[in-house]
């Protein structure tokens, strides 16, 4: 017999994880794509003014769009592009501020869009409960 010890070679316990990694990357990439593309809503051309920026919430704003033609869109529901008649707006903004009261209701309208839909769009929001309406403007360029 000889006086040698025998080496066990112990089994290694590494985990490969640079698949992990091209894959990560793969979907990082993805949507850093896809991100931009994933706004939805209704083309309109904002007044310019001078306001300052609202304060950002944790709870995603409702937003009511009022195109050049006088249609009101709202950013949940079905399609976000289809216009909703006045009916409709009532009842949905109603409905998303029972659900969550904290939210904020903003409009936007066009800048060649008559006031008086404005206005219209201001007081069914009122109606369905909104205790204060914000109106979205674009930056004045100076």
């Amino acid at each position: 017999m000889s006086n040698t010890k025998r080496i066990r070679k112990r089994p290694m316990s590494e985990i490969n994880v640079v698949p992990y990694i091209d894959v990560m990357l793969v979907l990082l990439i993805i949507f850093m794509i896809t991100a931009p593309l994933m706004t939805q809503g209704v083309k309109v051309n904002l007044p310019q003014a001078t306001a300052e920026p609202v304060d950002q919430s944790e709870n995603e704003p409702l937003i009511v769009s009022i195109d050049v033609d006088g249609l009101y869109y709202l950013n949940v529901g079905d399609d976000p592009k289809k216009g909703v008649d006045h009916e409709l707006l009532v009842q949905r903004v109603a409905a998303v501020l029972r659900h969550k009261p904290a939210t904020p209701v903003l409009v936007r309208g066009d800048s060649a869009v008559n006031y008086g839909a404005v206005v219209t769009a201001m007081s069914l929001l009122q109606k369905a409960g909104a205790p204060s309406v914000g109106l979205v403007t674009d930056a004045l360029d100076q």
